[in-house]
């Protein structure tokens, strides 16, 4: 086989932080490899210098396949470069506003049809497609028709869920027919279902003639990789992946200071009959309905398990909980034991939740420090808008810590490691000690010690809080044992309600 790549002696630094040092990898055609590994340890920054040679400080990465393609190319476009036959799927998605050349789309815009109307529909974005296929076996049709695009075509890109979402980033990129593929957890988010069948299409494309190159936890490597680097320390370990199935099946016995999260959390003074209560909620946009007579009763310190697969309802239905979603005054709902549109103000609702989920990571604006994002939890506002106050910053200094952010606290959000972003949303969520809090898919992005960890610390604060809490995830190990109570949704109707025991 020939070499597709050959990385010699190649140190990485991002933001002057050394991330690997003097590491040496040879990737070969046919080869399809699964990057592991803690978070923070330099995983993305890798793939990203694999395309484009950032963070690069010493040594080199060459492409001897890939430049012997050139000569052919660039007697058409002599601007072609080996870049353009590499294709990166990352793990965040920027979907423009038609009214800017600017990506400034909002958290609530995907629940706002009025404002929906202003960003691409998923067919205005897939005819974009055509103008950058190339020849070979993923066709503009074929590409498609095998991630179910055409019934999405007549959605806002806003409005897509995290697994339509991942489809539609890898279409993107397998009509440019690359001879490399990288790929940031693709499989990070997606239910059960949704997870099996991308599995089938990534060895399709492997069949196809790609080498692909992911991001992916250790616990969940798909059928069609054949080989495993494992990034630890600044180095990085090599072989196939029976070669590499000891270091594979190791975990860490997660551990954290049980005593300062007991004093840090905020037992709620007030009592409420009825923390939520929805009689017959609806959503519905033009003709499609997203949510169908919902009847949903949830009382002071119930903890409450929701699922369904990606598309099902769940994030449309938290959204009228959380006051994002204008159809949440058309509907009869309670809150706090107060009926919705009742007098109160959006603000009055939110400082009494805490939440977590992937659409405030993926529109949580980056630019502030991870101090001031954990400390606009007390104001919920995406960003701290006023003078930071002593003594809340530090009680956010706190929770970074007991969360074990080891970054200092002014370290800006956009420079920090995927998971770790996740985790100081986390602190936000925390920091004000709510009486509601929703974690909304809360592992995805973390590792296989880290998930272990989160779960740990949602027990310890459901033992020593009296926190009411929904909590929402496609998988059985990322439940803690401290839910009771689940509600399940598929078509936007709910097809179980009831005790977990």
């Amino acid at each position: 086989m020939g070499t597709l790549l050959k990385i010699k002696n190649a140190s990485l630094q991002r933001y002057s932080k050394t991330l690997l040092d003097q590491i040496n990898w040879t990737i070969h055609q046919g080869e399809h490899w699964a990057l592991i590994g803690p978070a923070g340890s330099g995983k993305t920054s890798l793939l990203r210098a694999i395309r484009t040679q950032a963070f690069i400080s010493r040594g080199e990465i060459i492409y001897p396949i890939l430049d012997g393609m050139l000569p052919a190319y660039q007697e058409e476009n002599p601007f072609f470069t080996y870049k353009d036959l590499i294709s990166l799927v990352g793990a965040k998605y920027e979907f423009r506003d038609l009214s800017s050349s600017s990506s400034n789309l909002y958290y609530q815009q995907r629940y706002n049809s009025l404002d929906s109307e202003t960003v691409e529909t998923v067919e205005a974005h897939i005819q974009k497609l055509r103008s950058v296929e190339r020849p070979g076996y993923w066709t503009f049709d074929r590409v498609v028709s095998r991630l179910g695009l055409m019934h999405l075509k007549d959605k806002a890109l806003i409005k897509l869920s995290n697994g339509e979402a991942k489809r539609l980033l890898l279409a993107s990129e397998l009509v440019k027919n690359p001879v490399l593929l990288l790929m940031d957890n693709p499989l990070s988010g997606l239910d059960p279902d949704t997870r099996k069948e991308m599995n089938k299409i990534l060895t399709e494309v492997g069949e196809s003639g790609i080498s692909i190159v992911m991001v992916t936890s250790s616990h969940e490597i798909p059928d069609m990789v054949t080989h495993v680097a494992h990034i630890r320390d600044h180095s990085i370990q090599t072989g196939t992946k029976n070669e590499m199935s000891l270091i594979v099946s190791t975990i860490r016995s997660p551990k954290f200071d049980k005593e300062q999260i007991e004093k840090l959390l905020v037992r709620t003074h007030s009592s409420y009959k009825m923390m939520v209560k929805m009689s017959e909620a609806s959503v519905k946009y033009g003709e499609r309905m997203i949510l169908d007579h919902i009847n949903w009763e949830i009382k002071q310190k119930e903890r409450w398990l929701l699922k369904g697969h990606n598309g099902a309802g769940k994030s449309t239905l938290l959204s009228l909980i959380t006051g994002d979603n204008p159809q949440s005054y058309s509907n009869e709902i309670v809150l706090f034991d107060r009926k919705r549109g009742s007098g109160e103000s959006i603000w009055d609702i939110k400082k009494k939740i805490g939440l977590v989920s992937a659409e405030l990571y993926q529109y949580f604006p980056s630019n502030s420090t991870c101090l001031k994002v954990v400390e606009s939890g007390f104001y919920d506002t995406m960003g701290l808008f006023r003078p930071s106050d002593p003594a809340k910053a530090q009680k956010a200094i706190e929770w970074l810590t007991v969360l074990q952010v080891s970054e200092p606290p002014k370290t800006l959000f956009k420079n920090l490691s995927e998971s770790t972003q996740r985790l100081v949303l986390l602190a936000r969520a925390l920091v004000k000690g709510p009486p509601l809090l929703i974690l909304d898919e809360p592992c995805q992005g973390l590792d296989i010690d880290q998930q272990r960890f989160f779960k740990l610390l949602v027990e310890t604060i459901c033992k020593h809080s009296d926190i009411t809490m929904i909590y929402v995830s496609h998988f059985q190990e990322e439940i803690p044992d401290s839910l009771t109570y689940v509600l399940a949704l598929e078509g936007g109707k709910v097809v179980e309600k009831g005790s977990l025991r």
